[in-house]
């Protein structure tokens, strides 16, 4: 047996570590590193184009295995979790029941087992017989816990993870969050794998945690308690004293798999980045044969991928040639002491005129409690690697968690923010612009600019002050210069920029349409192309019926469309079925049936013949649609009563257009 014991404990045995020793690493401290200043909120944006970047040290997030990292933890489980009678704690009493039912069939196996193999060396084949018989008979109960803990840990992770992802989508899906996080804030790069990704991996390593935790903590209080009564205390606490040593050691080395963990997950999320942009803009790297500098800009990615999986992998060497040498082979020794000690003192009161049969016997049990105990401590040291990988986990979920508040609150960051500057002339002197500042109020049929700035999430004005007012039944035709402030007017408009200052007044936001020049299509039949962002449902409680589509249909020139594709049931990829032209006319059919006070056309008929497009600018005056129009067509003039000029200097110019200008754009 000796010899097979030792081949065991030098398996076993492996990197130790027990959850007491992580309790000494949450007394150590971070170092304080620099980094770019981030701004705290909207409010520190700077109000002028003429400024210089700042840099300020501040406290760097870090992934350990520290008191910061069990408060995230806490943060995320509170999610998880959302009460005390939740089906998550029922699945979760169940693990543990389960948990501790196998605990207890393998200390029954250990003792029944023994008795078989004492019987088999006694030659005495009735109680061979009947510890056989027992065996067979627990197979079915043995089998049916096993496979009940497999069955509750996997519907943890399945709840765990549906709870998370319906949360954080909550967040994300919440007014124009998604667009914020995009295009306002640049904390998060990679939102999409941090939703899907990194979500199933922090909840598939919290479950398992759970598991590799709670059950080598059971096993060994249990094994101390058996080992105690048959070879004494000591032997259990030499062990445990050399494992909380060993653990403190080993646990302080693994201190950087937590941030080289979430430096995986960023270059990962890169390398898939790269990659998705290419699918996006496949066909203007193939007008402009970009496709060796793609290649060169994913190989980038990848190599960068590949270096630090390489340092992945040479630390993991590192650290398992110290775990052999530490808790391995030194295991081994601690191993042969705690086993043989009790046996080689003869006045050890336990086998005091015991028979050597009785020793025998006793020597197989402990061998295989030791076994047993040494297997739990085995889940504990690859619960303590999974934890510092939890940690990386960790940071990234809390860090989109922090992200997706403090946008839904109206707070976004940016770096490499500039400051204005201190010897200012009188045209700065006036209050800076703050956003948020500016005072939006819901009215119908009319939009209203009140000394409202025109300002980019970055701090660059491009109008200090814009007055002009748009009742319904005014079409406005906006031109100027690209960057001179078009766009920008539009996403202030439509409430996705703050405000600066000034009075907005205008219609409730679900009473604005949007009309880009590339429309957007949906996945789904052609009838969801439609009704975007309706659904049928939306669409038979407005009472509106496939025949009034048809009618929209028409009034764009596409009733081919219908009977070309097979009807409104039809799905196709529409992105690729329909040509530039038809997309556009698509999109002015959805804003027929959504029929808003204003719509918004931003070169949205760049693709649509002239005397198509003057037909639809036609029908959008009869249902009473107030258009705000971006085009640089001449044609377009007659069709609109005002035009808002900007020369891309910070000034505008907002007249009507009278017979002349008509003529001239003609």
């Amino acid at each position: 047996m000796a010899p097979v014991l030792s081949k065991v404990l030098s398996s076993k045995l492996s990197a130790t570590v027990v959850t007491g020793a992580f309790l000494v690493h949450l007394l150590r401290s971070n170092r304080k590193k620099t980094q770019i200043r981030r701004v705290e909120s909207v409010a520190d944006l700077p109000a002028s184009i003429d400024e210089k970047p700042i840099v300020k040290k501040v406290k760097k997030d870090r992934a350990a295995v520290d008191i910061v990292f069990f408060k995230r933890l806490v943060r995320v489980l509170k999610v998880l979790v959302p009460g005390w009678f939740s089906a998550e704690v029922g699945y979760l009493a169940l693990v543990a029941l389960a948990l501790m039912a196998r605990t207890y069939c393998d200390v029954w196996m250990i003792q029944n087992g023994t008795a078989i193999e004492s019987s088999i060396i006694g030659r005495d084949i009735n109680l061979f017989k009947k510890y056989l018989l027992n065996f067979l008979y627990a197979m079915p109960a043995i089998s049916l816990i096993n496979n009940l803990l497999k069955f509750g840990l996997n519907e943890v992770k399945l709840r765990f993870r549906t709870r998370l992802t319906s949360h954080l989508y909550e967040q994300y899906l919440k007014g124009f969050t998604y667009y914020k996080m995009s295009n306002l804030d640049n904390r998060i790069a990679n939102a999409d794998q941090l939703l899907t990704q990194d979500v199933e991996r922090f909840c598939n390593s919290v479950a398992d945690l759970y598991s590799n935790l709670s059950k080598p903590v059971l096993d060994i209080l249990i094994y101390i308690r058996e080992l105690a009564a048959s070879i004494g205390a000591q032997g259990p606490a030499y062990m445990i004293g050399y494992l909380l040593f060993s653990g403190l050691v080993l646990t302080r080395l693994r201190r950087p798999v937590g941030r080289m963990t979430v430096e995986e997950q960023r270059y990962e999320g890169e390398f898939r980045y790269v990659n998705s942009r290419l699918i996006t803009n496949s066909e203007e790297v193939a007008f402009y044969q970009g496709n060796k500098r793609e290649q060169r800009n994913i190989y980038h990615a990848f190599n960068k991928l590949v270096d630090h999986l390489r340092n992945f992998i040479f630390f993991r060497f590192s650290m398992g040639f110290v775990d052999n040498i530490i808790a391995k082979y030194f295991a081994t020794v601690v191993g042969y002491l705690v086993v043989s000690r009790p046996f080689m003192n003869l006045n050890h009161a336990p086998f005091k005129g015991q028979s050597h049969s009785f020793m025998m016997q006793t020597y197989y049990k402990a061998g295989y409690m030791i076994l047993r105990m040494s297997q739990a401590i085995g889940r504990i040291v690859l619960a303590g690697r999974e934890m510092a990988r939890l940690a990386g986990f960790t940071q990234r979920v809390t860090e989109l968690m922090t992200v997706l508040n403090e946008l839904n609150m109206g707070r976004y960051e940016r770096t490499m923010v500039r400051e204005a500057k201190a010897d200012s002339d009188s045209e700065d002197d006036r209050e800076p612009l703050v956003p948020g500042s500016g005072k939006l109020i819901h009215r119908d049929h009319v939009i209203e600019f009140k000394q409202v700035p025109l300002v980019t999430p970055n701090g660059d004005v491009l109008v200090r002050e814009m007055t002009f007012e748009v009742k319904s039944g005014v079409n406005v035709l906006v031109c100027g210069p690209n960057g001179c402030g078009k766009s920008s007017l539009f996403r202030i408009l439509g409430e996705l920029w703050p405000l600066f200052g000034g009075t907005l007044i205008k219609p409730d936001a679900k009473k604005l349409f949007y009309v880009p020049q590339r429309p957007y299509m949906t996945l789904g039949t052609l009838r969801d192309q439609i009704i975007y962002p309706d659904c049928k449902e939306d669409m038979i409680r407005k009472g509106i019926s496939d025949k009034d589509l048809e009618h929209s249909m028409a009034q764009v020139q596409l009733s081919n469309i219908l009977e070309r594709e097979g009807g409104w049931d039809a799905v196709q990829d529409w992105m690729d079925v329909l040509s530039g032209g038809e997309k556009q006319r698509v999109a002015m059919a959805r804003l027929f049936y959504h029929k808003p006070q204003f719509a918004i056309l931003d070169e949205c008929t760049s693709a649509v013949s002239v005397d198509v497009e003057g037909f639809i600018y036609s029908h959008a005056r009869e249902v009473g649609i107030t258009l705000f129009t971006v085009s640089h067509r001449k044609s377009l003039w007659k069709h609109h009563e005002y035009y808002l000029m900007f020369d891309g200097r910070g000034a505008y110019e907002y007249k009507p257009i009278d017979k002349e200008t008509v003529e001239f754009g003609s």
